[in-house]
């Protein structure tokens, strides 16, 4: 039951469809962008049911300090702990590098923002792992890749539970790091 709940807050965290615009290579467009957040707890909870998403709580230990940095080698195990062990994380600056993504919700013309990487799913790499971020300042560009670092935060949105991180800063970055991560 723990870990349904945990899924139900997720803002932005897996995304796996294999939509025919995503195999096609046109990513830019595709069903991840314009999926809605009732879609998006339903097909979390659906991964939950049948065992698709990944339990990283007992491979990565709590943190240590008042910043934890996600790298690239254990970025998916890492941002899953986060969501499972959101206890762990609190007061805590999180602070890591991806791709800067904002997602559209056609029902309320609303956008959310994200910064993302891409990781093995059913066709390719069409899953996402990061957060839903807010940020004072302006955003970037989508696509930019951008270092991220903000306190992680749960809130309310129609009766649904989310986490995002309130950034403290955000930067675009010249050189891109790995969009791809396995682990």
């Amino acid at each position: 039951m723990k870990k349904l709940i945990g899924l139900l807050i997720i803002g932005i965290f897996v995304l796996s469809s294999c939509d025919a615009e995503a195999q096609s290579g046109d990513a830019n467009n595709s069903a991840q962008s314009t999926m809605s957040r009732d879609e998006l707890v339903e097909l979390l909870a659906e991964q939950a049911e049948n065992g698709t998403v990944p339990d990283a709580s007992e491979t990565v230990s709590a943190p240590k300090g008042d910043e934890v940095f996600i790298k690239d080698k254990m970025f998916i195990a890492q941002t899953n702990d986060i969501y499972y062990n959101p206890e762990n994380y609190k007061d805590k600056t999180i602070r890591y590098e991806g791709i800067f993504e904002v997602y559209n919700i056609p029902e309320t013309g609303e956008e959310y923002y994200a910064v993302i990487r891409y990781g093995p799913a059913c066709c390719e790499d069409d899953e996402t792992a990061g957060f839903e971020v807010v940020w004072d300042g302006e955003y970037p560009e989508k696509n930019d890749w951008v270092s991220a670092a903000g306190i992680l935060e749960q809130y309310e949105e129609n009766g649904a539970l989310y986490f995002r991180l309130v950034l403290s800063s955000l930067e675009v970055l010249p050189t891109r790091g790995e969009e791809h991560v396995t682990s």
